[in-house]
C-alpha cells in the first residue's frame, strides 16, 4: 500500500542518508517542509533540493523566513537564481550577492526583468569602489547598462575594451555622447572604433561632441543627409568652426544638385 503524505511527512523528519536523498524529490509540499526540520538536512542537501526547477513557492517562502539558512551564501545565490524565487526575498537576498554573480543574475534570461534590472543597480551603485582589475572584467562582460557607465567614466584602460562588449548598445554610447563633458579618452575611441564608427546615429551624436576633433569628424559630413546638416548648422549645435564647414558641404550639395537639374535634358 502506498505511503501517504502524512506517513511521509513524519519520516521526511528524521529521516537521514539515501532516505533523506529520495525524499528531496518528493511531490508533496508538506513532505519539502518537513525536511528544513529535519536536524540531518544540511546545507549541501538543501542546496540540491533548491536545484529542482518545480519547487513549490511556498518552500521557496519559507527558506527565505529562516535566518539560520541564509547564512549561507550558497542558499542566498540558490533562492536569487531560482525561477520562483520570492520577490521580496530575492530582492533583498541580491544586495549580498558577489560581484560576477551580479552580472550572472543580470544576464540570465530566466531571470524576471525586475530582477535583473536590480542587479544592475546593484552592480552600478558599486562601480566607484570596483578595483581597475574588476572594471575591466565588467567592461568585457557586464551588461548593456553597466557597460554604458564604464564608458562614460572613460579610464584608458576600460574604454577599448568596454567598445567590444557583445552587450553594449548603440543607445548606451549615444547616451554617453549626449554628455556635455567626457573623460579625453572616450570619443577618439568610438570614431576610431571598427563597429560604432560606421553606425549613422553615432556619427551624428559625435559630430554634437564639443571634444569631438575636427579633423576627424570632417569624413563624416558628405555621408549625412542635408536635413541633418542643416539641422546641426544651426546656431549653438557645434562649435563655429565645424558649423562653418557643415554649412559649406549643405551648400556644395545644393549646387552640385542644381548644376544637375539644369543639365537635365527638357521634356517636349
Amino acid at each position: 500500500m502506498p505511503e501517504s503524505v502524512a506517513e511521509s511527512r513524519e519520516r521526511a523528519l528524521v529521516a537521514n542518508g539515501d532516505e533523506l536523498a529520495a525524499l528531496l524529490h518528493h511531490p508533496a509540499t508538506d513532505v519539502l517542509l518537513a525536511l528544513l526540520d529535519n536536524p540531518a538536512f544540511d546545507e549541501p542537501r538543501l542546496c540540491l533540493l533548491l536545484e529542482r526547477k518545480d519547487l513549490p513557492g511556498e518552500v521557496l517562502e519559507e527558506v527565505g523566513r529562516r535566518k539560520p539558512l541564509l547564512k549561507s551564501y550558497r542558499v542566498k545565490k540558490a533562492l536569487c537564481f531560482h525561477p520562483r524565487g520570492p520577490r521580496l526575498v530575492t530582492l533583498r537576498l541580491i544586495r549580498d550577492l558577489y560581484l560576477m554573480d551580479l552580472v550572472q543574475l543580470a544576464l540570465s534570461p530566466a531571470v524576471p526583468a525586475e530582477l535583473k534590472r536590480n542587479a544592475e543597480e546593484q552592480l552600478l551603485a558599486r562601480l566607484p569602489q570596483i578595483p581597475l582589475g574588476q572594471k575591466i572584467t565588467l567592461a568585457r562582460r557586464g551588461p548593456a547598462r553597466v557597460a554604458g557607465a564604464l564608458l562614460t567614466e572613460g579610464h584608458p584602460q576600460v574604454v577599448s575594451v568596454v567598445l567590444g562588449n557583445p552587450y553594449l548598445t548603440e543607445a548606451q554610447i549615444l547616451k554617453t555622447l549626449s554628455r556635455e563633458k567626457l573623460p579625453a579618452p572616450v570619443v577618439p575611441a568610438i570614431i576610431h572604433h571598427r563597429k560604432w564608427s560606421i553606425s549613422y546615429n553615432i556619427r551624428i551624436a559625435v559630430l554634437r561632441q564639443p571634444s569631438a576633433p575636427l579633423a576627424a569628424i570632417l569624413s563624416y559630413l558628405p555621408q549625412l543627409t542635408v536635413s541633418d546638416l542643416r539641422e546641426l548648422a544651426a546656431p549653438g549645435i557645434v562649435p563655429e568652426t565645424l558649423r562653418r564647414y557643415i554649412q559649406a558641404e549643405v551648400q556644395r550639395r545644393l549646387s552640385a544638385g542644381a548644376s544637375k537639374g539644369s543639365g537635365a535634358p527638357k521634356e517636349h
